[in-house]
């Protein structure tokens, strides 16, 4: 449903057991993406927009010269760069599937990104196109303090490479809640206050202190459970840095483009579009940038995104295991709001190595803490390391294909969700 006149109004907005049913029946449905990626295909240039984005500037994405040198043989993308690319997977569907994907069960309900996963199994390479597959993989009701109550869904986006093989997973859950019950719940009173010579003094220190594992092989016999990483920092967040982002990440949400073709998008997604306060039609991702959007949904200002958070995540980790590791799953949780304004330090230590049939590995706590000494992304991830006796080998997708992926996904939900 995309509109107040598909949904009775005594509804819209209400988070209903018919919603939770009607979202139930899309298990393991693929979900035709109707856009265009932001890339087509693996570039130097939207590689290196990308990777400055989040201010990485790393040649082994940045420099095909440096990159042809490594073990990859090739510049490769930031770990994350899969955000930007995917052409369509889907099959075609039919009438049946159309209608059943039709609208969306939660409308008018507010979404909020809670838990993102990844699994690397393969870089994607100069000159790689993509595929992408969605398919929702889980739905489970649950009641929140923030927001009432609350239907937790979780989509899958697995991709592949140029010739079908498994690139990764993006697996996340996002909360959806009743907006007028968020706003009367919310009790988050923010205080920002100007940043000082001597904090920004700090900032600057740590931003100059920054260091980069690259070709110095990090072996997994040097590493001790305890180790502390270098920590990286982001910020303070300004608007500017937001529009930055969206330059290599793209749009994501509302699809890309200005004036006349937002205009056609807007006839056929009013809901992406709502007005401004001078009535002007402008897309919901706004609230990133405008506060007074923010506000009216009861937030006290505009904030990042949660793939920015997840991509500096990623940047803490694959500085630190250098060009010969492989950065293999990371999961974070979003958990509070990191507005504009708020400086963020990226932390992390070693708390387990093993060695599996999958190789060297080393389990990472990291997370996302602002000026005011509140983590808003806390996290782990798996690394493989090269050992002195062998280089890391590259682990194997669960399934080869999306089909037997999207099996695997449904079972793995379901068995999670039994062992809570």
């Amino acid at each position: 449903m995309t509109s107040t006149e598909e949904k009775p109004a005594e509804t819209f907005g209400v988070l209903t057991d018919e919603s939770i049913a009607r979202s139930r029946l899309r298990l393991g449905v693929p979900n035709p993406q109707y856009n265009k990626p932001h890339n087509l295909e693996v570039s130097q240039d939207g590689a290196r927009h990308f990777a400055y984005g989040y201010g990485d500037d790393n040649p082994l994405y940045c420099d095909p010269e440096y990159a042809a040198g490594t073990r990859w043989g090739a510049l490769i993308a930031p770990p994350t760069f899969l955000y930007t690319m995917g052409e369509d997977a889907a099959p075609k569907p039919d009438p049946e599937t159309k209608a059943l994907l039709k609208g969306d069960p939660f409308a008018g309900l507010g979404s909020y990104q809670a838990v993102m996963e990844f699994e690397w199994w393969r870089p994607l390479q100069l000159g790689d196109r993509c595929r992408v597959l969605q398919a929702q993989v889980g739905v489970q009701p649950k009641t929140s303090s923030f927001g009432g109550r609350t239907a937790h869904i979780t989509h899958d986006y697995l991709y592949t490479n140029g010739v079908g093989e498994m690139h990764a997973v993006r697996r996340g859950t996002w909360i959806n809640a009743e907006r007028h019950t968020s706003k009367k719940r919310a009790k988050e009173k923010l205080e920002q206050h100007p940043y000082t010579p001597e904090q920004l003094a700090e900032i600057d220190a740590a931003y100059a202190a920054e260091t980069r594992r690259g070709a110095e092989p990090r072996y997994w016999e040097d590493v001790t459970v305890g180790d502390v990483m270098q920590p990286k920092v982001k910020g303070p967040l300004t608007v500017t840095d937001v529009v930055v982002w969206h330059l290599g990440w793209g749009m994501q949400l509302t699809p890309p483009g200005n004036f006349k073709i937002a205009a056609n998008v807007r006839r056929k997604a009013p809901g992406l579009y709502p007005p401004n306060a001078m009535n002007i039609p402008d897309t919901v991702q706004r609230l990133h940038w405008e506060p007074a959007r923010a506000q009216e949904l009861g937030l006290p200002n505009s904030y990042d995104y949660g793939g920015m958070r997840e991509t500096w995540l990623a940047h803490l980790v694959t500085d630190w295991i250098g060009d010969d590791g492989w950065l293999w799953k990371l999961r974070c949780e979003h958990r509070k709001f990191n507005y504009i304004g708020d400086a963020t330090w990226v932390r992390g230590e070693v708390v387990d190595k093993q060695r599996t049939d999958t190789g060297h590995e080393v389990h990472l706590k990291i997370w996302c803490e602002n000026q005011r000494g509140e983590i808003t992304t806390p996290g782990t991830a798996v690394v493989l390391l090269p050992s002195r006796e062998e280089p890391v080998t590259l682990p194997e997708p669960p399934a080869a294909t999306l089909e037997g992926m999207v099996a695997h996904e449904l079972e793995r939900f379901r068995f999670d969700v039994a062992m809570r």
